[in-house]
């Protein structure tokens, strides 16, 4: 197991450096002077001297190989560079912000848990029973239902209407109930299909049979053999979702005002504060490939069969 995550380890070398100079050719592509922006943003006038001094003292006058190298330089010392718009550095902005992506997202995937996998496990208990056909449904809405017009029905009702849940920004428990359940509710009906379909599977093995032959209790055979075999296909995306919801909550946290890197990303590209969307495409393509790595590592852990492949 060691050799293994320390050859993953390796293969994150080259995807990382990849991602950084596909980020940084595209920021530089973008139209609009950087030193121009930056003169704006701190309320100068950006007069053609003024310009190309600052241009001259950001070394945006270097080769393109050479911005690529300092600023990669400094992305290996945790230096992103700083913020064309509040003049600190990305990795404090970033970082700042994250604890509150993070929470969204924990709460979205525990909404997806408690969701998913009860109804998971009844869909495929009671097939095409009631239970059975309305997890259907769900998951057809979830599955075609875009976030921002769920976000839009979720104020209506629960905030604008019944007044239960505040609108906006990030306070108690009651402020993460409408962006949550909007974030998780399209995932918990996918997770809630693709659980069924392999808890359905997995029933008609001969180990569940031999396990039912041998008078063991329903909710043993169903909670220690089924669900753990069951639920190995779901890992596989419960770590890509992970990601994607670290890095897809940007509509979510736009519409909510929920202070995130997400709604920071959103601002930072209307305001073509190019340093900060660099970090934040950095710092997510990390987060990527981190889940990947968690989700490999807990395959091993989850079916002992993979553990003697890796071995062998």
């Amino acid at each position: 197991m060691k050799n293994y995550i320390l050859k993953r380890l390796l293969y994150l070398i080259p995807v990382m450096i990849g991602v950084s100079i596909i980020t940084f050719a595209l920021i530089n592509l973008a139209p609009g002077d950087p030193a121009e922006l930056m003169l704006r943003a701190e309320g100068m006038e950006p007069t053609r001297e003024a310009v190309e001094a600052l241009r001259e003292e950001m070394g945006l006058n270097d080769p393109v190989y050479v911005q690529y190298g300092k600023w990669l330089w400094g992305v290996l010392h945790l230096d992103m560079g700083k913020s064309y718009r509040t003049a600190r550095p990305v990795t404090e902005e970033i970082l700042d912000r994250f604890p509150a992506t993070l929470e969204l997202t924990v709460a979205a995937l525990l909404f997806v848990l408690l969701f998913a996998v009860p109804a998971g496990i009844l869909a495929a208990l009671y097939r095409h029973a009631f239970i059975d056909h309305l997890s259907r449904i769900l998951a057809l809405l979830g599955a075609s239902m875009p976030g921002f017009w769920l976000a839009l029905l979720m104020i209506y009702f629960f905030a604008v209407k019944l007044g239960i849940f505040p609108v906006m920004g990030r306070g108690g428990p009651m402020h993460l109930v409408l962006p949550a359940v909007t974030l998780g509710f399209a995932m918990a009906a996918v997770y809630a299909r693709l659980l069924r379909a392999s808890m359905l599977d997995v029933l008609g093995q001969d180990f569940i049979k031999v396990a039912r032959a041998k008078g063991l209790h329903e909710k043993w055979v169903i909670g220690r053999h089924a669900l753990k075999n069951a639920v190995l296909p779901a890992v596989t995306m419960f770590g890509m979702s992970f990601g994607g919801l670290l890095g897809g909550s940007v509509i979510i946290e736009t519409i909510f005002a929920w202070p995130g890197i997400g709604k920071f990303a959103v601002d930072s590209i209307f305001n073509r504060d190019y340093p900060v969307i660099q970090g934040y495409v950095l710092f997510m393509a990390v987060i990527f490939v981190v889940a990947n790595l968690l989700v490999d590592i807990s395959y091993g852990l989850l079916d002992p069969r993979i553990r003697l492949e890796r071995r062998s």
